[in-house]
């Protein structure tokens, strides 16, 4: 995979409280210049310090070409990210910014049933606005631990108060996906963010609904068995080489020691960044991003935390 995703310097033009603690973020370029253009349901990494890098969902509008968005949720218990952002990120200071990516983009549907949890609201708010552009049929269920700490719920009820369903925890309970997603709604496309156990129920309540309807971004791996692992050769097209990957090692680490770069990011199967081409051999998907249908593809994989089914793998780097 070449290295040509973009990395810019961006400047925090403004840095504003939007729920409790929750902070949204407006970087633009120093000089003033045009972003990268993106689209509903992408993310960016922020590079905070050597060697923490975090993904962040763009919240903003995709035709303001001069500035991302993003909102950090701060995590007491989380590995540092968030506490960066929070306590030493202030405005006017500038962070590197790597991106954009888009592994949940918003597919064509008549309707759109849009489930958020927490700060998992962040990658549906340019889905609604663009889904309200289209005048599709579209309704969001947003769930919280209080409405004091749902961002954008304010603004979100304001400008669709038909559409909008809030459901504070501490007034409402958990979210009813019983009777929301127990029976597969006609021509309808899910789309799910928020803490693990929200995206595994909602995995769980849509096995019935036709394959693909639901859609979930994952910003922590998913919970599952990764079976054994054995050694297997990769073949490196454009270099030539081949190197075999030990049962002990991943197929990002051996590519990386051989001198060949690599783009990655999370090195958990999370974010997309070291996305690879499969030329030839059976992928083992390990990550935490592909669909059933792009898994049974088999063109492309992630690295960072896949293996392989095939004595070997032939990719495109």
């Amino acid at each position: 995979m070449p290295l040509t995703e973009p990395e810019l310097d961006l400047k925090v033009a403004d840095r504003t409280p939007v729920a409790e603690g929750v902070v949204l973020l407006r970087l633009v370029r120093p000089d003033g210049g045009p972003l990268p253009s993106w689209t509903p349901g992408a993310h960016v990494d922020l590079l905070l310090a050597p060697g923490l890098v975090r993904q962040y969902s763009l919240c903003g509008d995709p035709g303001d070409d001069r500035a991302f968005e993003v909102a950090v949720l701060r995590e007491p218990i989380g590995r540092g990210g968030s506490a960066h952002v929070h306590d030493r990120l202030a405005e006017g200071d500038t962070v590197r910014v790597r991106g954009p990516r888009n592994h949940f983009g918003l597919a064509e549907s008549p309707r759109y049933l849009f489930v958020a949890g927490g700060i998992g609201i962040t990658p549906l708010l340019p889905m609604i606005a663009e889904a309200a552009r289209r005048r599709t049929d579209w309704r969001l269920v947003y769930g919280g631990r209080t409405r004091a700490s749902m961002a954008f719920a304010d603004r979100l009820v304001r400008d669709h108060p038909d559409r909008v369903e809030l459901c504070p925890q501490d007034e409402t309970g958990l979210l009813d996906l019983d009777g929301l997603l127990g029976v597969p709604l006609s021509g309808a496309l899910v789309y799910c963010c928020g803490p693990e156990p929200l995206l595994r129920a909602a995995e769980e309540r849509c096995a019935s609904w036709p394959k693909g309807a639901l859609r979930v971004e994952r910003f922590t791996p998913a919970a599952t068995d990764g079976g054994e692992a054995s050694a297997f050769e990769v073949e490196l097209a454009l270099t030539g080489t081949t190197l075999t990957v030990p049962e002990d090692r991943s197929i990002l680490e051996v590519v990386e020691e051989a001198g060949v770069p690599v783009l990655s990011s999370c090195r958990e199967g999370t974010c997309g960044t070291c996305e690879t081409v499969v030329l030839d051999g059976v992928p083992d998907h390990r990550d935490s991003l592909l669909t059933e249908e792009e898994r049974a593809a088999g063109d492309v994989m992630f690295i960072c935390v896949s293996r392989a089914r095939s004595p070997r793998l032939v990719l495109e780097l």
